[in-house]
């Protein structure tokens, strides 16, 4: 398959390229109150007399410049008269655009005009996945500075690209991606209602297919249905973030900034990074974006409220989380892994629901923060955002969630510390347990409590840019789901009546699908000489449904590679479930050095070794 011969060697991020502000943590209240919510670029903090949180978190990130090279035109309106001036977009945000002028002749006729019309395209990846489009609305000079490498221009739109985008892109998209998820539902639908006309042939089969289509179609419907509990921002219960890390030197410092510079009160959060014994130089950029914060010390408090520890010997993700618990002060814990970037206000989103006591976890939404990178991080976006926003979703309408996802979820520490050892020291099958952390101890907190989704606690991460590690990141998954879905089996019935049937029917359509796909694509065509044409339309309609759920609900141009993705997922992860099936209980990484890890590549080493004296 073409999609595998790409470079696995190389490959680099592509991110969004955000202009830095000129303070380090810009979202942090400020508890000397020099600072207020109403500055120029929009910063501030939420606080008790804030009118309406969303629409202050709305402006708030709508002042978010990300650095551009865009060629931009300006058509100068003089007199009924114009003309077109050509300049280059230096960066953007939702509110205005800067621009840099070649002299002053330019910056004279813009000044001298009577209106101005601003036009160019935003790019895909160089703003928020939605915001890909072309723009031209009249627009007015906000501020002009001069450099010594040129004039720039602060150009302010006549309206946000928010509302713009809504008016000249969205309604578009919504009504076209509306009425095709109409019609693909209404085709599977009938679909599945034919397929009761060929019970007689093989029943067991059909009646997989029908159970298959409207187990997905409910996760849409639940997911569409679903409501985030509202911030209230009278409630701020303390936090400790705990931030496990290993071998992670390039990113490190960008996840401990996010998380430290956020819109939170700062006697309410604190910041634990456990290093576990890296072997790079991780703890040497720990060190160093920890002094250098601690410069901000006077108004930010930084020395008490945040800290590092380093493991005498790699013992492992868990072993790392649970010292942080430990250690923590505050009620909540918060996981986040060490290539995860929180959005400045997540803890806000992620601690609403806790107000709730029955709540135990709630877990955030993952975004790919290098999506642009290739094909294969296009294809992750759309499944992170699809496993999130709908998936995630429609198990948190039953406050079921099956998984509080690594990269960001948050805990009743009394929870973790209770369970500690059953955590830490896990096993299936004689085999200590290793990866799965995070469903491990979903399944803790779900056997006494409810769990959530928030789809506004958005962090974004690193996924794998190369098909080799992203293969081996797949296998460990689906390894991990299968072990700790038969554990949740023992107490899943418990719950909701229709979350208890999807979770046993999601349990059993992955393990039995690459039984069926054989059965329908290679034994039908060979055995009963009959082209599997309504199999094939069906998978499709499917794939199609996943891309344009993603057209309507982030209006991406990433949208058509959720159809890649889900052919992908049948041409070649598909088949790793059955490799699942026989070593789930394996508790190798594969994409990093662990301590097993290690001692399977020394039992390698030994077989090669009696293998060559052998012979």
């Amino acid at each position: 398959m073409r999609l595998l011969k790409g470079k696995d060697k190389d490959v680099k991020n592509i991110l969004l390229r955000e202009k830095e502000d000129r303070r380090l943590l810009s979202n942090v209240p400020d508890k000397t109150r020099t600072r207020t919510n109403t500055d120029r670029r929009g910063n501030g903090y939420v606080n008790e007399t804030t009118q309406n949180v969303n629409d202050f978190i709305e402006n708030k990130q709508a002042g978010i410049r990300y650095q551009v090279n865009y060629e931009v035109e300006i058509t100068c309106i003089k007199n009924k008269k114009k003309s077109k001036i050509i300049c280059r977009g230096i960066d953007i945000s939702m509110t205005g655009i800067l621009l840099r002028l070649e002299d002053k002749a330019i910056l004279t006729a813009i000044q001298e005009a009577d209106s101005l019309l601003i036009k160019f395209e935003i790019l895909p990846g160089t703003m928020p996945e939605g915001m890909e489009m072309k723009v031209k609305m009249p627009a007015k000079i906000a501020r002009v500075q001069e450099f010594e490498d040129g004039i720039y221009c602060g150009m302010e739109f006549h309206e946000g690209l928010s509302v713009y985008s809504g008016k000249k892109k969205n309604r578009y998209i919504l009504m076209i991606s509306s009425f095709l998820m109409f019609v693909i539902v209404a085709f599977i639908a009938l679909m599945r209602a034919e397929s009761i006309i060929y019970f007689k042939f093989n029943k067991w089969l059909y009646l997989y297919s029908i159970v298959t289509a409207a187990f997905l179609l409910s996760k849409y419907f639940f997911g569409f249905m679903y409501r985030e509990v509202p911030v209230d921002v009278n409630y701020t219960p303390g936090v400790s973030i705990l931030i496990p890390c290993f071998n992670e030197e390039e990113w490190i410092q960008k996840t401990i900034l996010s998380c430290i510079n956020q819109d939170y009160p700062i006697d309410k959060l604190e910041v634990i990074v456990i290093d576990d014994c890296s072997s790079d130089r991780s703890v040497e950029k720990i060190k160093e974006i920890i002094e250098k914060l601690k410069q901000e010390d006077g108004k930010f408090e930084i020395s008490s409220r945040i800290k590092y520890i380093v493991q005498e010997k790699n013992s492992g993700k868990r072993e790392a989380l649970a010292k942080g618990a430990m250690e923590a002060k505050h009620d909540l814990i918060v996981f986040v892994d060490s290539d995860s970037f929180l959005n400045p206000f997540a803890l806000r989103y992620l601690v609403a629901p806790f107000k709730d006591p029955k709540i135990g976890g709630v877990a955030g939404r993952t975004d790919v923060a290098n999506t642009y990178t290739n094909i294969l991080t296009k294809m992750q976006s759309v499944r992170y955002y699809i496993a999130f926003r709908i998936m995630k979703a429609s198990e948190s309408y039953f406050d079921t969630v099956t998984c509080l996802s690594g990269p960001l979820a948050c805990y009743r520490k009394e929870i973790v510390l209770k369970h500690k050892e059953e955590w830490l020291n896990q096993r299936f099958l004689r085999q200590k347990a290793t990866f799965g952390d995070d469903r491990a101890m979903t399944n803790i907190v779900l056997k006494e409590y409810r769990t959530v989704y928030q789809d506004s606690a958005i962090c974004s991460t690193i996924v794998p840019n190369q098909y080799k590690v992203f293969l081996k990141q797949q296998m460990r998954w689906k390894r991990s789901w299968l072990r700790e879905s038969l554990l949740a089996g023992k107490f899943m019935w418990k719950k909701e009546p229709f979350a208890a049937l999807t979770f046993y029917i999601g349990l059993l359509v992955p393990i039995l699908a690459p039984i069926v796909v054989t059965y329908n694509l290679f034994y039908v065509p060979l055995v009963h000489r009959v082209f599997p044409k309504t199999f094939i339309v069906g998978i499709l309609l499917m794939a199609f449904l996943m891309s344009v759920a993603q057209l309507f609900l982030r209006k991406s141009t990433t949208w058509l590679f959720g159809m890649v993705f889900c052919l992908f997922y049948e041409a070649v992860l598909l088949w790793q479930m059955p490799v699942a099936w026989f070593t789930f209980w394996k508790s190798t990484w594969g994409t990093r050095m662990t301590p097993s890890d290690v001692k399977e590549q020394k039992k390698k080493e030994e077989r090669r070794q009696r293998r060559l004296s052998g012979g």
